[in-house]
């Protein structure tokens, strides 16, 4: 695991080597334990390492056995030992045990074909020198960060954009265009960043960049391909098979491996399979003072349950607010998302302990876990059943009345698909974000955005085509985000064993009533297992990561912490001072529940104060 970042070489004169140091030091974070550096008239490279697998070897950048091919690559290859086995039976000879080299192999040996052989997380890039060309990759989820300038006459590309900061080509510039969008989603749902012509390579696609030019391609699309043959037992069996297999190659490595650990079915499941093989895994839960707000009584009876040391901590208001700021450094782009700060103090403890850990992300957008996917079965029936035209008589009767219960169904029936998903709207609806943007930025409806997505699945029932939709959005730019983010932040390397190709293309065969069904969610994965862990885990209702912010709002100290930044100079720069004032008196009046859109308007001010008048 390790940071990596880089520049394509424009000017000779320059000390390049200087500033490739320079930009690696900015993310020291992801590698603390070694860096090195490779620069020639052409590129440079700097690496970051958390030493994991060979800890004596695995230095980068690294090349292959003629010197004209090297590489930088963050992340892990779980088959890589079958890989180099291949490799070596063609005639490769390896100088280390690192998974990294079988990158290096494998795209001598198969080209871009290599993609296609690989299970892990991963980005990466080789530099031909050959060629003067360089390649590139993301993995199939994105759960390994990728970005890239191409501005000012210059290609720079890394882990993070901070990086960038400290090459003296980028100009550092806020894609205010986009700021619509982020008011609605939360990010920005698709390559561009909220740094102008910053990009990021999306999951599942490579790039070679060659003479000024950058060619994109997609090598791997997930594909539904639902197998009804099987019972619900047989779906189940398979996937407890599938994940004991996962689980056990995500421990691959030269240093104890952890586990984070909610209330929930998902982390639970992480443990106990983890439990089976190392009876002392240390897992970790974060919660609050404020008990309602708190999952660790839940976490700590697990883990006497299965036998495994619990480590907690406790996040305070005061702890919250102080970290807010500079998690949004971390975090590269605003990210609104409350329980991205008690996820930096979750893996801010964990890195005492270990440097790995093991987490349940995915397992929802993969298995059918959100609530709104219920919803989407329910949608689903009625459109099949009710004519289109009656549905959107009803939706313009309901639309026009007093709220009343099913009111949001009746209404929402007579819209198309892609605009009723409700991730589109998910902080501010596309008609409010103009009343608090300070700027009349012309902006498409946050609903056209996910319609290309819904598009290419529209064959399939609803609930399928949001788990779809969500995998490429949601858990792309917002769970995948904070999650690499808050536990690079801590130099802790975190997997994710649902995330697998393997369980992936299990899950895409799974029939909708295996995922959803009646009011029950994930219904496979659960009834998969309740046979190992306690049915009170495996069926309590999800929660997620709740947090008091909602109440902190309201308390003085802290509503004047966010109205001073309400009232400073940045405020009005972006966004109406008087209406997103009027959110925040209104939320402490208890007038209205305006927590998300405040977060959403301070975390954007406090980003953009670190990126632009701090650091």
């Amino acid at each position: 695991m390790c940071g990596f970042t880089g520049f394509i070489v424009t000017d000779l004169k320059r000390d390049n080597h200087s500033i490739i140091k320079k930009m690696s030091d900015k993310i020291i974070h992801r590698g603390p334990d070694m860096d090195d550096y490779y620069v020639d008239e052409k590129c440079a490279l700097g690496f970051r390492r958390l030493s994991i697998i060979d800890l004596e070897g695995g230095r980068q950048p690294m090349t292959n056995e003629d010197d004209t091919k090297v590489l930088t690559f963050n992340g892990e290859i779980y088959n890589f030992k079958i890989l180099r086995k291949e490799l070596e039976q063609a005639g490769h000879i390896f100088k280390t045990n690192a998974d990294s080299e079988v990158l290096l192999h494998g795209y001598e040996q198969w080209g871009d074909g290599l993609l296609t052989r690989l299970r892990g997380m991963y980005a990466f890039v080789i530099w031909d020198k050959v060629k003067n060309e360089l390649f590139g990759a993301r993995d199939i989820f994105g759960i390994k960060p990728f970005y890239y300038y191409n501005g000012n006459g210059s290609f720079i590309f890394g882990s993070e954009i901070k990086s960038f900061l400290e090459h003296p080509d980028f100009v550092r510039e806020v894609n205010e265009a986009r700021l619509p969008d982020y008011m609605c989603f939360e990010y920005i749902p698709d390559e561009e960043t909220m740094f102008k012509n910053v990009f990021k390579l999306l999951g599942g696609h490579c790039f070679r960049w060659r003479n000024g030019n950058m060619e994109i391609s997609k090598y791997y699309d997930i594909k539904y391909n639902i197998d009804n043959s099987k019972t619900l037992d047989e779906w189940e069996e398979l996937i407890a098979q599938e994940f004991t297999k996962s689980v056990e190659a995500h421990k691959i490595s030269d240093v104890e491996v952890g586990c984070f650990l909610s209330s929930g079915i998902d982390s639970s499941y992480v443990v106990k399979e983890v439990s089976k093989v190392t009876k002392d895994v240390k897992t970790f839960s974060v919660g609050y003072a404020e008990e309602k707000y708190s999952e660790l009584s839940y976490a700590q009876d697990f883990s006497q349950t299965v036998g495994v040391p619990n480590i907690s901590n406790k996040v305070s208001a005061d702890e919250y607010f102080q970290y807010s700021p500079i998690i949004q450094y971390y975090m590269d782009e605003p990210l609104p998302n409350p329980s991205e700060v008690p996820l930096f103090f979750l893996a801010k403890n964990a890195a005492k302990y270990v440097k790995v850990v093991l987490s349940g992300e995915g397992a929802d957008e993969l298995f059918g876990g959100y609530p709104m996917y219920l919803a989407g079965m329910h949608f689903d029936k009625y459109c099949r059943r009710v004519p289109k035209f009656v549905r959107k008589a009803i939706s313009g009767v309901a639309g026009v009345m007093p709220n009343f219960k099913g009111k949001h169904f009746a209404t929402a029936g007579g819209q198309l698909i892609h605009q009723r998903f409700m991730r589109n709207n998910y902080v501010f609806n596309s008609k409010e974000r103009a009343k608090y943007l300070a700027k009349d930025i012309a902006a498409k409806d946050p609903s056209e955005y996910t319609k290309p997505y819904f598009d290419k699945v529209s064959h399939l029932d609803e609930p399928t085509q949001y788990q779809y939709v969500d995998i490429h959005t949601w858990m792309a730019f917002d769970i995948l985000q904070k999650a690499d983010r808050m536990s690079m932040a801590n130099s802790l390397e975190l997997r994710v064993p649902f995330l697998d190709k393997e369980m992936l293309e299990l899950a895409l065969k799974l029939p909708t009533d295996c995922r959803v069904k009646g009011d029950v969610t994930k219904v496979a994965l659960r009834n998969a297992a309740v046979k190992q862990i306690p049915e009170r885990t495996a069926f309590k209702k999800k929660l997620g990561f709740p947090v008091p912010l909602n109440d902190w709002l309201r308390q003085d100290k802290y509503y004047n912490m966010v109205k001073e930044k309400f009232e400073s100079k940045y405020c009005p720069m972006f966004f109406n001072q008087s209406e997103a004032m009027k959110l925040l008196e209104d939320h402490k009046a208890g007038r209205a529940h305006n927590m998300k859109k405040i977060w959403t308007i301070y975390t954007f001010i406090l980003w953009y104060e670190q990126f632009f008048v701090l650091n």
